[in-house]
């Protein structure tokens, strides 16, 4: 054995923090058979950016019947941390843990993947108040998982999100949990309300309060007036508020 691994062996738990930022992965692992290692050592080793998947393996192997939840934490946001471990781990963490984990500097597209998939598959059971601070500091795809809900309170917190694209708030137009409260939040929303698109999905939505109508018809182009004409057909009441309109320009 040479003198720098029997040197990594023997050290104090002093000597150990000086030794872990040796570069030499190999001499790394040594220094996890060191009786004197204790957690402060691992946080220490684990803010490392440079470390290797078959060292956090086994770090994790080695430690795990005995890792605090702050030392998994520092597992699961170390970049090195392989595919399988992580997944396996991630349950453990809180629901902010894994948001926050989404955000981390230096993070891997798998690892925000990853966390951002469990944060989703947590919904379900999420209480309405956490809910509503997700929708605020989430990702754009949690943002608009969120939005698909059409609760009121929450639906406004999305809106508010700087994450939130429109293409979520088009889908959700279109789809069924739309209310007619939820439409009028979008109508009167100032960053969302002159988008064309968002425009004539509200229009065209059976939900959507008649006084959106009244206040947009006269500003709206010819020719999306007739295909609005068109696709009121089977509603003869907002059929007849296009046409009127249309008959004003001598359009119809």
């Amino acid at each position: 054995m040479t003198k720098k691994l029997q040197a990594g062996l023997t050290a104090s738990g002093e000597e150990l923090f000086q030794l872990l930022l040796d570069p030499d992965i190999d001499f790394l692992k040594t220094l996890l058979k060191n009786p004197q290692i204790n957690e402060d050592h691992l946080l220490i080793l684990l803010k490392r950016r440079d470390l290797s998947a078959t060292l956090i393996n086994s770090l994790y192997k080695k430690y795990k019947s005995s890792l605090s939840h702050r030392t998994i934490l520092a597992v699961v946001r170390n970049p090195a941390i392989p595919g399988t471990l992580m997944r396996n781990l991630l349950p453990q963490l809180r629901l902010f843990e894994l948001l926050d984990l989404c955000f981390l500097p230096g993070v891997t597209p798998d690892q925000k993947f990853a966390a951002e998939r469990t944060i989703l598959q947590r919904l379900p059971t999420t209480p309405l108040g956490n809910k509503i601070t997700l929708a605020r500091r989430g990702t754009t795809n949690i943002v608009a998982e969120l939005m698909k809900e059409g609760h009121p309170q929450l639906f406004e917190a999305c809106l508010g999100s700087p994450r939130l694209r429109e293409v979520a708030i088009y889908q959700f137009l279109r789809g069924a949990t739309a209310s007619a409260e939820t439409i009028s939040m979008v109508a009167r929303n100032k960053r969302w309300n002159q988008r064309p698109n968002l425009r004539l999905a509200i229009l065209k939505n059976l939900k959507t309060p008649e006084v959106w109508f009244t206040l947009w018809l006269p500003k709206i182009q010819n020719h999306i007036l007739k295909q609005l004409s068109a696709a009121y057909r089977t509603n003869p009441k907002r059929k007849r508020l296009v046409d009127i309109e249309l008959k004003k320009r001598g359009e119809f």
